[in-house]
């Protein structure tokens, strides 16, 4: 043990990154072998890619499986707040000093060798796991699929991939077959692979590997259907039909990521308390997450204060519908995005809700994009924009105004972050 913390550890970490972007497994595999490959002991995998709903997908699976009496593992990232966050061992978030521990040990393993900050990562979670008795491990990818350092799973229980869109191209490819072929490279011979609702070029991947690999496919509105009806969710799949409750996660595009969740239970036997667990116990900071306390609260007592980290079209898509839902009142946005992102493919469906935005730059981001370059993004859609220094001035501005406003946190997983951090 070198004495020093996780946030240390993490930290040094980074300066083993290689100086050129190389997607690769290589590194993975080598110091997973240097650590004795466990993600050859983990306990059996249901691995998850996608573009959008992977993480509610995962929280919704993890549930259902936690409903049923299991012991869970879960990888998931970013994290909002802390590192912690990302590993979850048999249901509670991974110790401080077994996170420290793990990756102490990794960082040992590697030495001076170039890796990927999310790689070594990745590394001290499966090492984490491995070492922790439990029934089932979750783990969501981080980007892409088939190089992603997750995907080193031989024979996993179970894929699945929810809604394929366009995002990341830099890394995955600039039409949506090239990426679904990346999110397909978690299918594995002869494995199970649920899949969510999916646009006709995406599919036609999905379809064309899975045949290639053996793999039988669970399809949205091929194999099992979701639905609602009258204030239920409508679940049928080839064994029968199930009545629910609505998924406890707020906004239409999470009824087709629960039919994913509990079509991925139904495969594994999983039983009736399970599916109704999956739907009403769900937990998923920053999707549309209604704040309740704070400085901002407390600078805002008479507002209704929401977070989301939707940062891709089809999540601005998903946004603009849910908020169409919402009851009547003025909805104002406070908006930070990063520069990698389609800003305007994000906003363009938000702004028929909107009274305002007021743009941020996202505290301590090197890749923010500006405020200023968020508000004309948000001019150039046909909202009203202006800039504040920091959500709080944002907030203050808004309910100096209208003390009763809705006021919608959104754009950025990283603002997320922050704002989860400092209001928490």
């Amino acid at each position: 043990m070198s004495g020093a913390t996780s946030d240390v550890i993490l930290q040094r970490m980074m300066s083993l990154h290689p100086k050129i972007i190389d997607l690769t497994l290589d590194r993975v595999w080598r110091l997973l072998d240097q650590l004795g490959n466990p993600q050859d002991a983990l306990p059996p995998v249901i691995h998850i890619a996608g573009t959008n709903g992977k993480g509610s997908t995962l929280a919704m699976i993890r549930a259902g499986l936690e409903g049923a009496g299991k012991r869970v593992h879960a990888y998931t990232s970013p994290h909002l707040a802390r590192f912690h966050e990302r590993i979850y061992l048999a249901g509670s978030l991974i110790s401080e000093s077994d996170l420290t521990a793990v990756l102490d040990e990794c960082y040992a393993a590697n030495g001076d060798e170039p890796i990927t900050y999310f790689e070594i990562t990745t590394c001290a979670a499966l090492l984490a796991m491995s070492r922790t008795p439990a029934d089932y491990t979750l783990l969501e990818v981080g980007l892409g699929g088939r190089l992603d350092a997750t995907n080193v799973i031989a024979q996993p229980a179970l894929t699945v991939i929810t809604p394929v869109s366009v995002d990341h191209e830099s890394f995955l490819g600039d039409t949506l077959p090239k990426i679904a072929a990346e999110k397909a490279g978690i299918i594995k011979r002869r494995v199970p692979c649920v899949v969510g609702p999916q646009a006709e070029p995406a599919m036609e991947v999905i379809e064309a590997t899975a045949q290639r690999l053996g793999a039988p496919l669970l399809a949205h509105s091929q194999h099992w259907h979701v639905t609602t009806e009258r204030g239920r969710l409508i679940f049928q799949d080839e064994t029968g039909l199930r009545d629910l409750p609505l998924p406890n996660l707020p906004g239409a595009h999470q009824i087709e990521n629960a039919g994913a969740a509990l079509m991925a239970l139904r495969h594994l036997n999983a039983g009736d308390a399970a599916l109704e667990a999956a739907v009403t116990q769900a937990r998923w900071p920053a999707r549309m997450q209604r704040l309740t306390h704070g400085p901002l609260i407390d600078a805002a007592p008479q507002a209704e204060l929401w977070l989301d980290g939707g940062h891709n079209p089809a999540a601005g898509e998903a946004l603009g519908r849910y908020l169409a839902s919402l009851p009547d009142r003025p909805m104002h946005l406070v908006c930070g995005m990063m520069n990698t992102k389609d800003v305007k493919g994000y906003m363009r469906p938000l702004a028929a809700h909107a009274a305002s935005l007021t743009a941020l730059s996202i505290p301590d981001e090197p890749n923010t994009l500006s405020a200023e370059d968020t508000a004309a993004a948000a001019r150039a859609v046909g909202m009203e924009a202006g800039v504040a220094d920091s959500a709080l001035d944002a907030i203050r501005a808004i309910v100096a105004e209208d003390p009763h406003a809705r006021i919608l946190i959104c754009g950025s997983l990283y603002l997320a972050g922050s704002i989860l951090r400092e209001n928490g």
